[in-house]
């Protein structure tokens, strides 16, 4: 019998190795793992490579980890803003590497992972430092800039319903990163809000199918909250 649930938190993320690439979903504090980033912090996992939209909010979540000094590098598309602090002033003290890398592109180099892409051509970043190193090619009278797939070694998502194979759905804009990482990491952990029974998902409504998704932990919706974050952008 497939059975996908996790007990715990803790159990979900145990193999999470040194030096692993983690993909952690999320787009701000909307769709973030939040308690499968404490999970990984007290686990204690270190030089991570963390592939993110953002590089953290405040002092939870992403940032914690952070400010937990267990991440040696981080690919993100938007690192700097009010109220990230955490990373600022890592990266001025040289303490943590970072790959910028435009939104459009990060979405897809990960959705390039998950399908099987070798890579793509796109225009953006070309003529800029983004392309250095990087093949270029003119096609059709237009400038592009070869990017690779970004695979990592595990996902951490955020979903707001799951069943024992793994299917999941979303809420609203906590979507975002989480179906396309789920697809481009060898292992995808989900937590949930709510563990339902085989067949109460509806099959048009499910976004990433259980194939993609090795283990589901249920997080009840009380504890999002407890962590702070919005009812609007809890999934």
């Amino acid at each position: 019998m497939i059975n996908k649930i996790f007990d715990s938190l803790q159990a979900a993320v145990a193999d999470v190795h040194d030096g692993a690439t983690v993909m952690i979903g999320g787009f701000g504090t909307a769709g973030m793992p939040a308690e499968l980033i404490d999970a990984l912090i007290e686990q204690g996992a270190r030089d991570l490579t963390i592939v993110n939209n953002n590089a953290g909010n405040g002092d939870m979540g992403l940032a914690a980890l952070l400010k937990a000094k267990r991440v040696r590098k981080i690919i993100c598309s938007f690192p700097r803003q009010t109220d990230s602090y955490v990373f600022d002033e890592l990266y001025r003290a040289g303490e943590i590497e970072l790959e910028l890398v435009p939104q459009g592109n990060l979405a897809e180099r990960i959705r390039a992972a998950g399908a099987g892409i070798g890579g793509f051509f796109t225009p953006t970043g070309y003529g800029t430092r983004l392309a250095e190193g990087k093949e270029t090619r003119l096609i059709d009278g237009r400038h592009y800039v070869l990017e690779a797939p970004l695979h990592a070694d595990f996902a951490l998502i955020k979903a707001y319903k799951g069943d024992r194979w793994g299917n999941l759905v979303y809420r609203k804009t906590a979507r975002n990163f989480g179906p396309i990482m789920a697809s481009a990491a060898k292992v995808a952990i989900a937590q949930v809000s709510e563990v339902v029974e085989l067949g109460q998902l509806d099959p048009e409504n499910i976004v990433t199918p259980g194939i993609f998704v090795q283990r589901v932990v249920e997080v009840p919706q009380a504890a999002h909250r407890a962590h702070g974050q919005q009812g609007g952008q809890a999934a």
